[in-house]
């Protein structure tokens, strides 16, 4: 079922995510309705916060939107290690809507996490894909593009989204 996705400055987007504990139904459920609203709303990847669920769980497709043909489901993913060289990165976000940041990203991580099965899965990748983690793993730490804008900038647009919210 696609899920509502949740608009910046919603609260759930700048806390920090909880540890998944355990795999449940309920996990597994909120997985696939997680890929369904990735997939049904042209994103390469959606972090759980994202959709309300202040969890440590996250699902990328560097080859979408409309290929489908690289889902990595992420349970508690972890930066750990990343490459000295950096790369601008032009950003969009499901959460902040008509906004695009220009972000500096690392060009090369390394992310642990567990996948759907409870599988640990190490992840060594540049490019596209790392920007991609780095941007989704941002969000479960309650980090947003617009986190990432100058005062004035981030004010405009707060007054923008307030307006969308009516």
């Amino acid at each position: 079922m696609k899920m509502e996705v949740c608009t910046w400055p919603e609260e759930v987007l700048s806390a920090k995510a909880a540890h998944v504990g355990e795999l449940t139904p309920e996990l597994d459920k909120l997985i696939a309705d997680m890929v369904e609203t990735m997939y049904e709303s042209d994103g390469v990847g959606l972090a759980a916060p994202q959709v309300g669920e202040s969890l440590r769980l996250i699902c990328v497709d560097p080859t979408g939107p409309k290929v489908r043909g690289d889902l990595r489901v992420l349970i508690n993913p972890e930066i750990v290690e990343r490459g000295d060289e950096e790369v601008d990165s032009e950003e969009g976000c499901l959460s902040c809507p008509e906004l695009s940041v220009k972000v500096k990203r690392n060009k090369r991580v390394k992310v642990t996490a567990l996948d759907r099965e409870g599988r640990e899965v190490v992840i060594d990748t540049d490019d596209f894909l790392a920007i991609v983690l780095q941007h989704e793993i941002d969000h479960l730490d309650g980090m947003t593009l617009a986190d990432r804008l100058g005062r004035l900038k981030k004010a405009m647009y707060r007054k923008r989204a307030e307006r969308w919210k009516k």
